[in-house]
């Protein structure tokens, strides 16, 4: 993969827009949208506004993906905008690709925050050169009950509001959550969410390697739905990338990872990657069935050296880290440390 373009910073006082791509969610549960918005707005300093048909109801999102791309291409376009950032995840944001104008995204370089099936406008983003940023969103991180978590806070800042490089990405150690208090209810707004003990990140194998490479992946499930198409990346952009891989809310049999793993063999690009990211499961369900799967898959392929960590702090638990997709970054396994060797961002 080649070096690619990074968006400047954010600083306080600056204009982000935030969007719906795929569930309508901000339009149905606005209670929980202002939430969000507030906390965005008075933890970081920014002035928060609205792409224009963001808070439309679920229903018309769904039935408008030309909208929902024109949104992003006017969000992208807009020179006081800083930073897009996506309301929620959903299923179908592929369903704006045949809209999207890729000259506006490689002219006008800023940052897109989302994850899930943001994976999609993620590998948008890739195809027109510009680095993106695998992330929380404003239903998810910004609109937590009772307050954002301090390290998705941190984390933020560090990744979002400086050009250092961001170094070694340290474990959460206070707890995480993937609990579900009905977003429609306003009334649990205002109850904290119940924290699993964090557990060490496992290095599942390689231990006795450390690698480097350019970080690309996201949402396993979101990545089927873009295999063969226009975004899909060449098979030379794989050389020498760390692969990072999450699964959804919707805890897939670990069958299908077994499955979808395969299809990267076959492909050719798990023997063209460096090292491979695997987030920690929604409820931390499947866990240990991943990493088997994951070790089966490698095993056939003859790579039982390539470096794995499983269960790390990105994907659909939360607290997350966030990842710029295109950084260098380093899996040294006899330090068990992962660390972004530089910034996504620019000043």
């Amino acid at each position: 993969m080649n070096p690619l373009i990074k968006p400047t910073m954010l600083k306080p006082g600056d204009k982000v827009a935030t969007i719906s791509l795929s569930w309508g969610a901000a339009g149905d549960i606005p209670h929980r949208y202002n939430y969000g918005k507030k906390q965005l707005q008075d933890v970081f300093g920014l002035e928060v506004v609205e792409t224009r048909n963001a808070l439309k109801p679920a229903k018309w999102i769904y039935e408008n993906p030309k909208a929902r791309a024109e949104d992003l291409m006017e969000a992208f376009a807009d020179s006081s905008i800083k930073a897009i950032i996506t309301n929620i995840g959903g299923e179908d944001s592929v369903r704006t690709l045949p809209y999207i104008d890729f000259d506006i995204i490689r002219n006008n370089p800023k940052i897109f925050l989302g994850f899930s099936d943001s994976t999609v406008t993620h590998f948008m983003c890739l195809k027109a050169g510009l680095t993106s940023f695998y992330g929380t969103s404003l239903f998810v991180g910004f609109a937590e009950n009772c307050g954002m978590f301090p390290y998705q806070v941190a984390d933020i800042k560090r990744t979002l509001f400086s050009a250092e490089p961001v170094g070694i990405v340290q474990p959460n150690i206070d707890g995480w959550s993937s609990e579900r208090l009905e977003w429609f209810d306003p009334s649990l707004t205002n109850v904290k969410r119940k924290l699993s003990p964090n557990e060490p990140w496992n290095f599942l194998q390689g231990a006795d390697k450390k690698v480097t490479g350019r970080l690309i992946g996201g949402c396993i499930e979101a990545l089927e739905f873009i295999k063969g198409t226009s975004i899909w990346p060449h098979m030379d952009e794989w050389n020498d990338t760390i692969l990072f891989l999450e699964t959804s809310e919707d805890k897939p049999d670990p069958t299908f990872v077994r499955w979808w793993l395969r299809n990267y063999a076959s492909q050719g690009i798990l023997h063209k990657v460096n090292g491979l990211l695997f987030g920690r499961p929604y409820d931390s369900k499947f866990a240990a069935e991943y990493d088997a799967e994951i070790q089966r898959v490698l095993s056939e392929e003859g790579l039982t050296d390539l470096p794995v960590i499983t269960r790390m702090d990105f994907g659909h638990t939360s607290p997350t880290f966030t990842i710029p997709m295109g950084a260098m970054a380093e899996i040294n396994g006899p330090d068990k440390t992962f660390s972004i060797l530089e910034s996504g961002v620019v000043v």
